[in-house]
């Protein structure tokens, strides 16, 4: 029967609930507490799909050659079985959502490879808590749903392969290639809608004017739309116009011959000409003098440029990627920038939004951020306690995701400096984060202890705990369970004993919430006590 029902997901789903929906349903087939479907990308596994990890774990990449349980699932085609005490240290570690911060216990792990075309995909991961889930019919099992899984993925692949024929159209289909975006981190609706509308306008050729804060990324969205154009076989060249002094501006643009000016020894080709088929990427474009504006709108009007030097015109096909963080508009009417050349640039202006408009895409790049000072300062594991992410989705970021990138690596290091040893899973509290952030958000934050804590922002938090009851000092482990208990009936009786409603207040899946009301004795297959 869970056959069946995964063979239905393979085939009726969108791509992204697809692997979603899958992963969920073998969580709970196989009575996993976190369960991990990663792709395989130049040497990194990176999650594409997950169940029961901290959410900042999507944006991590996880480098094979660092982690030996991942290099072992991945040389083996049958499930490997990681013993309960196995000393190779755990991937997962500091990351599962019931262990926020905190070393894996003894557990049960699983894992399996993913081959899709006779060629390694991925892996599939599973984690138990409770040791002996995965006994040998389990493995079994999972093998026999890892041929499902490649079907799901060869699936998924199937339908971005048509779309992208779709786009390119039937000329094209000898020379398609499916690209996957390994820079661009989020999964928010901003920058979905974003993503999709590059991908439709990568095709075009026309001049694309990409708008946006300090930091925001501006180069790596230039950078996916050459590479899902038809010139992503050709050059794309860089050209930082900001750092371009105006006296040798028109000769890096179009190139000089020899004696063109004192110091030209020898002819020397321009942007323009080393990206002959290609893209040519003018960023932060509005700081061009204006002299060279006007070289640069005569170069777009008759598709030729002349070095510097000579009056020899030489043709030019290149496509124009210009990005900018100012009001090119306003600044046509100040005139600081030719009206004309902005109505030549801007043949499809794209807004990018700034990193206070993508939800909690800001988790998963600083988890993308904390894997890479991870693997660089040589720490077992680094993550975010409760607090600080709390501190980071309430922070307006106005440096956007490079603020976000040198936020994290100072926090890392301050850690270490502070006497936190290499060897353990260090927990990044919000103070070591360093925002200047509202007072509320900054008096929630300020007292949080040293060890996670759950979040305080849910709507149900101001709710009486049923009968008053209140924590009393006792053995941690019953004092815990205590408080989880009232956690969740708190919750409940905010939503009038709603389930669901009930595990969105407290940010864990609806399933998860059943599994440990169950097992803290508060309901049973029939009833809720």
């Amino acid at each position: 029967m869970d056959s069946l029902i995964l063979a239905d997901l393979v085939t009726y789903l969108p791509d992204a609930v697809r692997l979603q929906r899958i992963v969920l349903t073998m969580r709970e087939r196989f009575r996993s507490d976190a369960v991990g479907m990663l792709k395989l990308d130049e040497g990194s596994l990176r999650l594409v799909a997950a169940a029961g990890l901290a959410h900042e774990a999507l944006g991590r990449r996880f480098k094979v050659a660092e982690h030996p349980r991942f290099a072992t699932i991945l040389s083996r085609r049958e499930p490997t079985w990681f013993e309960p005490g196995s000393l190779l240290p755990d991937p997962y570690d500091g990351l599962l959502d019931d262990r926020r911060g905190a070393p894996l216990p003894v557990h049960d792990c699983l894992g399996m490879s993913l081959y899709v075309e006779g060629k390694l995909w991925g892996a599939l991961t599973l984690d138990a808590l409770e040791t002996g889930t995965f006994d040998a019919q389990a493995q079994m099992d999972v093998q026999r749903y890892a041929l499902l899984l490649e079907a799901a993925i060869r699936v998924t692949m199937l339908e971005k392969e048509n779309r992208s024929l779709r786009q390119l159209g039937a000329s094209a289909v000898d020379d398609v290639q499916i690209i996957d975006d390994k820079e661009i981190i989020g999964q928010s609706e901003a920058i979905t809608e974003l993503l999709h509308e590059l991908d439709v306008v990568a095709d075009s050729d026309l001049p694309v004017l990409l708008l946006g804060e300090t930091g925001v990324g501006k180069e790596l969205f230039a950078r996916r739309v050459h590479r899902h154009s038809r010139r992503r076989n050709k050059p794309m060249v860089h050209v930082n116009c900001a750092a371009l002094p105006e006296s040798l501006a028109e000769s890096e643009l179009f190139g000089h011959v020899k004696g063109a000016f004192s110091g030209a020894t020898h002819d020397r080709a321009g942007r323009f000409e080393a990206a002959q088929g290609g893209t040519l990427f003018l960023d932060e474009v509005g700081e061009l003098p204006l002299s060279v504006q006007a070289k640069l709108l005569r170069t777009l009007q008759n598709g030729e440029i002349q070095r510097l030097g000579t009056d020899t015109s030489i043709k030019t096909d290149v496509r124009i990627i210009a990005a900018t963080n100012r009001q090119l508009k306003e600044n046509t009417l100040e005139g600081s920038f030719r009206a004309d050349l902005y109505h030549r640039l801007s043949v499809y202006p794209v807004p990018i939004p700034p990193l206070r408009e993508r939800g909690r895409d800001v988790l998963l790049l600083a988890g993308h951020f904390l894997e890479f000072n991870r693997a660089r300062l040589g720490i077992r594991g680094l993550r975010l306690s409760y607090g600080a992410e709390e501190a980071l989705l309430a922070y307006p970021w106005p440096g956007n995701v490079r603020e976000l990138e040198h936020v994290v690596s100072r926090a890392a290091l301050k850690l270490l400096s502070r006497g936190a040893s290499r060897d353990q899973i260090l927990t990044v509290p919000a103070e070591l984060l360093d925002l200047d952030l509202p007072p509320d958000t900054m008096a929630r934050t300020a007292l949080e202890p040293t060890t996670d804590q759950p979040p305080t922002h849910w709507p149900g938090n101001n709710v009486e705990q049923p009968g008053g009851t209140t924590l009393q000092l006792g053995p941690l482990r019953t004092t815990l369970e205590q408080y989880e208990r009232n956690l969740i009936q708190s919750a409940l009786s905010a939503t009038d004993n709603n389930w669901a409603q009930a595990a969105r207040l407290l940010e864990i899946d609806s399933s998860n919430l059943h599994k440990r009301a169950r097992k803290l004795g508060l309901k049973t297959d029939s009833k809720t006590l």
